[in-house]
């Protein structure tokens, strides 16, 4: 029986290049998504999922990460005093109980294999989650919710994706399938539903050659044999550790499954992307969503 997912990587370290000026003196992933940060959704998502321990690696000047998930006993003090009990509540929100959380230096910004790797001590021999959280996930249950339940079936080292914008695959990873899917029967194209055995996987490829539509969305689930490969791989694209190099070599040892998981992944770390999350996710909350689309559309007839 394979060991239960307890626990969650998250690659904080980033500058955020591509949401500057904004992310200058803000972690790009403290940036707000209506009211609150990008990274609370990320933490409340694994939570649903049922990580008890999150491992964030961060860089230099991001004490601002460690400081938002710790307690406020001045506001909170103030907040109580005034009776804003509905405040109070959301500031509290993503408190964690002691022990929970584990906050690990980079110390260089040597990729994302190289991210992952600093967590080997903290992670043991365990399963593990990978979220990346500049990628946000509108979904029910959760992204990640999805890939453990996926693990649950089929053990191994999951993957989640989803198909890419027509004409846009040279800009993403794309997985390949392989000619039989991990239940039931197998579609023309080797898919079966939405959870099939991968063969590899492909950086950018051109278009034309991409052997799927299907491109890798920032969440995974992998087997701490990942971290011996991650310790001695070669430097990869941009003369960085890739994690996708690591996976791959991974693959040839166990079985790999790309999950296309139910939902719509909003990349906060591009500015469009993130400006889409604000509407979104505005609109999703049953207590702004009138307010918010009557706003959009005073917005889009320029009053």
């Amino acid at each position: 029986m394979s060991k239960r997912v307890r626990k969650a990587v998250l690659p904080v370290a980033g500058m955020g290049t591509r949401v500057l000026p904004g992310a200058k003196t803000t972690p790009k992933n403290l940036l707000n998504v209506v009211d609150r940060p990008i990274l609370s959704y990320v933490v409340e998502e694994a939570r649903a999922a049922g990580i008890e321990h999150i491992v964030f690696i961060v860089g230099r000047g991001q004490g601002a990460i460690e400081d938002y998930f710790d307690a406020s006993p001045e506001i909170e003090a103030a907040l109580e005093a005034k009776g804003k009990a509905d405040i109070l509540a959301d500031v509290r929100r993503d408190l964690m109980q002691p022990g929970q959380m584990s906050f690990i230096r980079q110390m260089a910004p040597l990729g994302l294999g190289h991210a992952i790797w600093c967590a080997r001590d903290v992670i043991g021999d365990e399963p593990f989650a990978v979220m990346l959280p500049d990628m946000l996930m509108a979904a029910e249950p959760g992204g990640l919710g999805q890939a453990v339940a996926a693990y649950d079936k089929v053990g191994g080292n999951i993957v989640v994706v989803e198909p890419a914008p027509q004409g846009e695959t040279d800009r993403y990873g794309i997985v390949a399938l392989g000619q039989k899917g991990a239940l039931g029967q197998k579609g023309g194209d080797g898919r079966d539903g939405r959870l099939n055995r991968m063969t590899g996987m492909v950086e950018k490829p051109p278009l034309g050659t991409e052997p799927s539509n299907l491109f890798i969305s920032g969440r995974y689930i992998l087997q701490p044999e990942i971290f011996e490969i991650l310790a001695t791989q070669p430097r990869g694209a941009g003369g960085e550790i890739q994690l996708t190099d690591g996976m791959a070599t991974l693959m040839t040892r166990q079985d790999f499954h790309a999950l296309e998981y139910d939902g719509t992944t909003y990349d906060c770390g591009d500015k469009i992307g993130l400006l889409r999350a604000n509407v979104a996710f505005a609109l999703r909350r049953p207590d702004l969503a009138d307010e918010a689309r009557t706003a959009i559309k005073a917005l889009l007839q320029g009053q």
